[in-house]
């Protein structure tokens, strides 16, 4: 694989946006329909401000990035006017540039958040605003992807689409019942929350799965060429770490069957409180590593 330091950054740059997009859209649809008074909770809308955050910048360098990187140029290059200036005359560069459009509109509803709280997280105004801005930037990802070389590309557009969204709703999911929901130890929240996103993070997993899987098959063709090309290997890598995120899922959701109502009875105690902390906190260190593999998926030429 070709590692030159602008490809390297562009990577980076492209995991710093896959981690934003999902903290924020996963974040802002966990307070919609899981814990809208979570929107009054400084923790949870850290959570957002980080993603937007992220998001925003990984968006911006990504442009330039890819620009240095197509020009065979150093990481620096990504200020110069000309490298940039090449990359926006570019399908690429037009895209993420509505990219960084649609997450400045992200900014306008994570203001709104910011400004009302719970009372935002439950209007129905914001969160009209917040499914367009979330429709936008999942899909301009997907058309920075490998689905615009497919021969079926409404069916892997439709599949990235999925999957993306399950991704977003898991991992900023996970984010927000660690910093906000774990966090504060709240009975009530324990035994509304927890129970719910248990039951959407298996909806997500399949998602996940079934897009992924969609997307896959055309692009490495043969199981042979999962051993033979290093997009296969980068493939198998991804898999192999999601398939350690799935272990450490499955004691999470054994200690909600098992200890949630022990805790919730407790007042959340800490000690009793703590397993399920661990466990949360794992799988959302584990998807991180996952969230690099796409990155270098994305970049990496599927023939090879």
């Amino acid at each position: 694989m070709d590692l030159t330091p602008a490809k390297v950054c562009y990577v980076l740059a492209r995991c710093a946006d896959y981690l934003g997009m999902t903290l924020f859209l996963g974040g802002l649809f966990f307070l919609a329909l899981l814990w809208p008074r979570g929107g009054s909770v400084a923790k949870a809308r850290g959570v957002l401000i980080t993603g937007w955050l992220l998001g925003f910048l990984g968006t911006l360098a990504g442009i330039g990035l890819q620009g240095a990187w197509t020009a065979q140029r150093p990481p620096s290059a990504m200020f110069d006017w000309q490298v940039l200036s090449q990359a926006l005359d570019v399908q690429f560069g037009r895209i993420w540039f509505a990219k960084a459009l649609l997450w400045l509109l992200g900014g306008v509803v994570l203001a709104d958040l910011l400004q009302r709280g719970e009372r935002a997280a439950v209007s129905l105004a914001w969160r009209i605003g917040a499914a367009a801005v979330a429709i936008g930037l999942l899909r301009t990802t997907g058309l920075t992807g490998h689905t615009s070389e497919s021969a079926t590309p409404l069916l892997t557009q439709l599949a990235d689409f999925v999957h993306l969204a399950g991704i977003c709703a898991w991992i900023g999911g996970l984010a927000m019942l660690l910093f906000g929901v774990l966090a504060r130890r709240d009975p009530g929240e324990l035994a509304r929350v927890v129970p719910r996103y248990s039951k959407l993070a298996m909806i997500t997993m399949l998602l996940i799965v079934a897009g992924g899987t969609v997307l896959a098959v055309p692009l490495i063709g043969s199981v042979d060429r999962l051993f033979t090309t290093g997009y296969g290997r980068l493939l198998l890598t991804k898999l192999a770490l999601l398939v350690v995120v799935l272990i450490a899922a499955q004691a999470s959701r054994a200690w909600v069957s098992r200890r949630l109502d022990f805790a919730v009875v407790l007042r959340g105690d800490a000690v009793t409180v703590r397993p399920f902390l661990v466990s949360v906190a794992a799988e959302t260190s584990l998807v991180l590593m996952v969230l690099l593999a796409a990155s270098f998926l994305v970049t990496a030429n599927p023939g090879r």
